[in-house]
């Protein structure tokens, strides 16, 4: 497991729009380092574990459920679908297709969630109990945001 020992705090913006952006940037590279030897990165397992989740769903409602538009899900679903790790088969109304788990899905979940867990931990360890319960309501409330 990756420890962060160490860190240099950068200059912040006036901006806290650009703050929170540089920090979505620095945490999703994180994880993705931490997810490279699974192959996967932190978008594709948290797309894999909302179908897991909800399967079988229809990409309009799994875009909800994700809370991304449906061009951005379509975008991300089509590596996933290109190396067979889900499927995109029609629904039983002929409008929807309906998006489910391959087996090499499930065992690309089972795989990356061993480096995920460990990110939890490192980053756990890095920012604190304390101040990642605090970052986690702050980060909710900023979600609220949207309408």
């Amino acid at each position: 497991m990756e420890h962060i020992t160490e860190y240099v705090l950068k200059p912040s913006s006036p901006c806290n729009c650009l703050n929170i952006r540089r920090a979505s940037r620095a945490t999703t590279q994180f994880y993705d380092k931490m997810l490279e030897p699974s192959g996967l990165k932190i978008t594709q397992l948290s797309l894999l574990r909302h179908v897991k989740r909800l399967e079988p769903i229809g990409i309009s409602e799994l875009a909800k459920a994700m809370r991304i538009d449906r061009t951005t899900l379509n975008r991300n679903l089509k590596p996933l679908v290109d190396v067979g790790l889900i499927t995109i088969n029609p629904g039983k109304d002929p409008r929807v297709k309906e998006v489910m788990l391959s087996e090499g899905g499930k065992v690309a979940i089972e795989k990356a969630l061993v480096f995920w867990e460990e990110a939890q931990v490192a980053m756990k360890e890095y920012l604190g109990e304390e101040d990642l319960t605090v970052l986690v309501k702050l980060l909710a409330k900023l979600e609220a945001l949207e309408q």
